[in-house]
C-alpha cells in the first residue's frame, strides 16, 4: 500500500474542527463528505457539539473507538498542532490541513508548520497543506469529497494537482460544464510535506490515472524534479503531464552583469524544466481541458490492451463540410507545428468515387454542406488509410441536412479500427449536441472550434516526438579541472568577482574551447609590438573591471592590419573608455588575433537557487538582447539536450546553410554546450558567464571564442 493511499482511499476519515454552522469551512467539508456518498466511515470531531448533521461528534480524535486513516484538520495553527499530535497518537496514516495561518503568513505560523511536519515525518504520516482546498476521489468505490468545494466532479481517468485552492473551485465548475471527469483531485497549498513530485509519482503508479494535470505557482525541487518526471512522461510506462504555470511574463528577468543574466527570468527556468522533463505546457485553463481530452484518448490494440493514440508524424488530413472552418483549421494546424498531409493518388481516386463532383478531393477534403454521414464515413475512411496521413481532424457545421449523431457514429466506427488519432470539431451547441455526447461517451475528443482541435493535435505530436526521441551517445570529453580551480581560486583570493578575457580564455581552454592568441598591453608601443608578434589582422579591446560591455564604451576595434593603426587605436580606446566612465580603472588594452569569419552565437549561464545553472544558447553579437533569440536549459546538459536546444531557436536556419551560406559546425556547438555544462557544475563559484560571440565556422572547422566574461561569487 502506498503511503499516499490514505489520502485518496481511506477506510475512515475524521474531520477535526467539524462545525454545525452552515457556511463555515468545518461544516461544509464535513457535509460534502457525508452527502457525497463516501463509502468509508466518517467521524466529526468537535468538543462543543454532540452531533454534526445528525452524526455523533467526538470531543477529541482520541475518543473515536475505531481506527482512523485520514485526518482532516480545520483549526487555527496552535490548536491544529495539538490536534495533529493526538492524530498521530491515534494512528492516522495521513493528514490534510485545510486551515490557513501557517508559513504563508510568516511569524509563529512558520515555526508551527515546521514542528508539525517534523513530527509527522518522524511518525511516517504524510501531510497535504496547510492552506489548501483538500482532496477528492470521485470513483464509485470511494466517493470522497474531502474539500470545501460543494461540487463532486464526474469520475474519469485524469488526475489534477493544484497549488491554488481558489483555482480548484473554478476548475471543478469548468469541468462540470464540459462533462469532464477526474480520477483524483488535490490542492496542495503550502506543500509543507506532500508536493507535486510526490503526487506525480503516485499518480503515475495509479492504474486509474491516464493523464496528469498540474497547476504550478512555484517548484521547490530542481534537477531531482526533472530526472524523476522524465521517467514518468517518457519511460517504459509513460503518463502524459500537462502543466499550466502562473506568471507567464518574463518580469522575473533581472538586471545583471551578463547578457545571460538579463535574459534569464524565472520563466526561462520553468520552460527549461518543462522541456527537459517532457511536460506539455499549456497557456490557459481552456487549453488544459482541450489537451487533457486528447491525451486521454485511447483505443484497444491488437493485443487487447488499451493504447494511447498519438501520431507518429505531423501530417494531418482535414475532412470538413464547410470551407471557412477548413481554412481556419488549416491555419491553426500549421501554426501548431503540423502540416497538411499530401494525399496519394489512390486516396484521391477513392474520394472521387464517393463524393460529388463539387467536392474538394485534396486536403482539406470538403464533402460539401449537404453531406450526410455516409459522405463523412467514406471520406474519413479513405484519408485515414493513407500512409502519408498521421491523423485526421473532422469538422462538422450544422446544416439543415446534417446528421450529427449519424456522423458521430461513423467517426467512432472508423476510430475504433485505426491506431491514428482522429479529433473532431462539431461547431455549435444545440444542433450538434447529440453527436457531441455520442463522441464523448465513446472517448473521441470533440471540440467546439477548429483551433482547439488543431492545437490539441499539435500537443499530441509534440508528446509523440518526446516519446520517440533518439538517445545519442555522450561526447568524449577531457577537462583540466585542477587548472580551472586554480584560476578561479586565484581570482577570489585577490577579491576579484570578475574574470575577463585574460583569465577567461584560459579557463575555457581547460574545457576544450578553441581560443585565440591574446595579450594584455599597457602602452601604445607595447600594443604595437604584441600585434607585430601575433600577426595581422588583430582586435583591440579595453580591459577594465568597471566596463563589462566593451562595445557600449567604444572599447573595441576590429580588423587592424598594421602597427600604426594599433598604436593609434590604443589611444583611441583608452580615451573612449574614460569618456564612458571617468571613474573606470583602466587595466590596459587586450590585443587578440582576429577570429576567422563565421556565424556569431552566444553561450551563457546564470545560476539560480534550487534549480542550479541555467544555460543559454542563441544568436549572438551586439544585438543579442534586442532579438532575444535564445533558448535555456538547466544543467546538466546531455548531448540530446544540447542538440534540441540548438534546434529550438528561430535562427537555427542561419546555421544550416541558409541562402547559399555554408552549413556551420553545429556538432561543435553542441559539444561546447555540454562542456560548458560540465564547467559550471564543476565550479559553483561561477555565478554568471557569457561567451559572446562564439564564432561558428563551416562544418568540420569547429568554433572559436571571440569574447568572454565570468562573474564569480564565493559559495562559502
Amino acid at each position: 500500500m502506498s503511503n499516499l493511499d490514505a489520502l485518496f482511499k481511506p477506510a475512515s476519515v475524521a474531520v477535526v474542527g467539524a462545525s454545525g454552522t452552515p457556511g463555515k469551512v468545518g461544516h461544509d467539508i464535513f457535509v460534502n463528505i457525508l452527502k457525497g456518498g463516501y463509502t468509508g466511515t466518517l467521524y466529526p470531531v468537535n468538543p462543543r457539539a454532540k452531533s454534526i448533521s445528525s452524526v455523533r461528534a467526538y470531543a477529541d480524535i482520541l475518543d473515536i473507538p475505531d481506527p482512523v486513516e485520514l485526518g482532516i484538520i480545520i483549526l487555527p495553527p496552535v490548536a491544529a498542532e495539538t490536534a495533529i499530535t493526538h492524530a498521530i497518537e491515534k494512528g492516522v496514516k495521513a493528514i490534510v490541513i485545510v486551515s490557513a495561518g501557517f508559513k504563508e503568513v510568516g511569524g509563529e505560523g512558520v515555526q508551527i508548520e515546521k514542528r508539525i511536519v517534523d513530527r509527522c515525518r518522524e511518525a511516517g504520516v504524510r501531510v497535504v497543506g496547510p492552506n489548501c482546498l483538500g482532496v477528492i476521489n470521485p470513483k464509485s468505490d470511494i466517493c470522497l469529497n474531502a474539500s470545501f468545494s460543494g461540487r463532486m466532479p464526474a469520475a474519469g481517468n485524469i488526475s489534477f494537482i493544484s497549488q491554488s485552492g481558489a483555482l480548484c473551485t473554478a476548475v471543478l465548475d469548468f469541468a462540470a460544464d464540459k462533462d469532464f471527469g477526474f480520477s483524483k483531485f488535490v490542492s496542495i497549498g503550502n506543500k509543507a510535506d506532500v508536493d507535486e513530485l510526490d503526487l506525480l509519482r503516485y499518480f503515475h503508479a495509479d492504474p486509474e490515472t491516464e493523464v496528469i494535470m498540474l497547476y504550478i505557482e512555484e517548484l521547490q525541487r530542481g534537477p531531482e524534479f526533472i530526472e524523476a518526471v522524465k521517467e514518468i512522461t517518457g519511460g517504459d510506462r509513460p503518463t502524459p503531464v500537462l502543466a499550466i504555470k502562473s506568471g507567464r511574463t518574463a518580469a522575473g528577468a533581472r538586471a545583471a552583469a551578463s547578457h545571460t543574466g538579463s535574459l534569464a527570468g524565472s520563466e526561462a527556468v520553468y520552460d527549461a524544466i518543462f522541456t527537459q522533463s517532457g511536460i506539455i505546457r499549456v497557456d490557459s485553463i481552456n487549453e488544459l481541458f482541450d489537451f487533457g481530452t486528447a491525451f486521454a484518448y485511447k483505443n484497444e490494440s491488437a493485443t487487447g490492451k488499451m493504447r494511447r493514440k498519438v501520431p507518429m508524424g505531423n501530417r494531418v488530413a482535414i475532412v470538413t463540410n464547410a470551407g471557412g472552418p477548413g481554412i481556419v483549421a488549416t491555419d491553426m494546424t500549421i501554426h501548431s507545428g503540423l502540416e497538411l498531409a499530401k494525399l496519394s493518388e489512390e486516396t484521391v481516386e477513392a474520394l472521387k468515387s464517393h463524393l460529388p463532383d463539387t467536392a474538394n478531393f485534396n486536403n482539406p477534403v470538403d464533402v460539401i454542406g449537404d453531406a450526410a454521414q455516409d459522405r463523412y464515413e467514406n471520406a474519413l475512411s479513405a484519408v485515414i488509410k493513407d500512409e502519408g496521413v498521421d491523423g485526421a481532424i473532422v469538422i462538422l457545421t450544422p446544416q439543415s441536412m446534417t446528421n450529427a449523431i449519424g456522423t458521430a457514429e461513423a467517426v467512432v466506427r472508423i476510430a475504433g479500427r485505426s491506431h491514428k488519432p482522429i479529433l473532431c470539431c462539431f461547431m455549435g451547441i444545440i444542433d450538434v449536441s447529440a453527436g457531441v455526447k455520442y463522441l464523448q461517451e465513446h472517448g473521441v475528443p470533440v471540440y467546439r472550434f477548429p483551433e482547439g482541435a488543431a492545437k490539441s493535435f499539435g500537443a499530441l505530436y509534440k508528446y509523440s516526438r518526446w516519446l520517440n526521441r533518439q538517445q545519442l551517445a555522450p561526447f568524449p570529453v577531457k577537462h583540466d579541472k585542477a587548472r580551472a580551480d586554480a584560476i578561479i581560486s586565484e581570482a577570489l583570493e585577490k577579491g576579484e568577482s570578475y574574470i575577463g578575457e585574460i583569465g577567461g580564455v584560459e579557463l575555457l581552454g581547460c574545457y576544450g574551447f578553441n581560443t585565440l592568441s591574446t595579450e594584455l598591453t599597457t602602452s601604445a608601443d607595447a600594443a604595437g609590438m604584441a600585434a607585430e608578434k601575433m600577426g595581422y589582422p588583430v582586435v583591440m579591446k579595453i580591459v577594465s573591471p568597471q566596463i563589462i560591455h566593451k562595445s557600449d564604451a567604444g572599447g573595441v576595434l576590429v580588423g587592424l592590419d598594421c602597427k600604426e593603426a594599433v598604436t593609434d587605436g590604443y589611444t583611441t580606446i583608452v580615451e573612449n573608455a574614460k569618456k564612458f566612465n571617468p571613474d573606470a580603472q583602466i587595466t590596459g588594452v587586450l590585443i587578440q588575433q582576429l577570429a576567422p569569419k563565421g556565424t556569431e552565437v552566444i553561450l551563457g549561464m546564470s545560476r539560480y537557487p534550487i534549480f542550479g545553472p541555467l544555460i543559454m544558447f542563441g544568436i549572438g553579437g551586439v544585438f543579442v538582447e534586442v532579438f532575444q533569440d535564445v533558448a535555456f536549459r538547466l544543467a546538466p546538459l546531455t548531448r540530446n539536450i544540447a542538440k534540441n536546444m540548438v534546434r529550438s531557436i528561430k535562427g537555427y536556419k542561419m546555421l544550416t546553410g541558409f541562402r547559399s551560406a555554408p552549413k556551420t559546425d553545429i556538432s561543435a556547438i553542441e559539444r561546447m554546450l555540454v562542456s560548458l555544462s560540465d564547467l559550471v557544475l564543476n565550479h559553483p563559484e561561477i555565478k554568471e558567464l557569457d561567451i559572446n560571440p562564439l564564432i561558428v565556422h563551416p562544418e568540420g572547422k569547429g568554433v572559436t571564442v571571440a569574447d568572454c566574461r565570468f562573474i564569480l561569487e564565493d559559495p562559502k
